[in-house]
């Protein structure tokens, strides 16, 4: 019997775009299971509760076989170790993301050794989305649909009470 191989997929996801769901699926063909992982940062003022998030990604990627839900705080490298985990799945929009996320990942390695980075690069039109940029675009009423799932455009209009243009 082979071990089960688990990936976790880290990060605010403050709210999850379809730029993350595409990393997500191709984690999923790489990896028995992946676990996003909501971070708990108090650092970083979201517009969504650590809850909030971890539902809104249940209610877009539950139906995705191998993909489970989970928030942390504290270091990734002691989560993933809880977890059992051998890979951490971090996706890459531009090359301006690269340089931050190598210091990641060296960082990482250095913390753990046996846990692997792997990059991950969504669909060319999905490049530019960022959940900066869509909380952006939604403060300001503009039409969200095509870069988030429908669950998180809706709570994003509720949340920013703009109507959908």
């Amino acid at each position: 019997m082979t071990a089960m191989r688990k990936a976790i997929y880290p990060g605010s996801f403050d709210p999850i775009t379809n730029g993350h769901l595409d990393v997500l699926q191709r984690a999923v063909g790489l990896f028995d299971e992946v676990l996003i992982a909501v971070a708990r940062d108090s650092t970083k003022h979201s517009l969504f509760s650590v809850e909030e998030r971890v539902a809104m990604i249940q209610d877009a990627a539950g139906h995705i076989k191998g993909v489970r839900v989970a928030s942390f705080e504290g270091l990734l490298v002691e989560f993933a170790a809880k977890e059992k985990a051998v890979a951490l799945v971090r996706g890459l929009r531009a090359v301006s993301d690269f340089e931050f996320e190598f210091q990641l990942a060296l960082m990482n390695r250095k913390l753990s050794p046996t846990l692997e980075t792997v990059f991950l690069m969504p669909r060319e039109e999905l490049t530019y989305i960022s959940s900066r940029l869509v909380k952006e675009i939604a403060r300001l009423g503009g039409n969200i649909d095509l870069f988030v799932p429908a669950n998180v455009a809706t709570a994003l209009r509720e949340r920013l009470q703009k109507p959908h243009r």
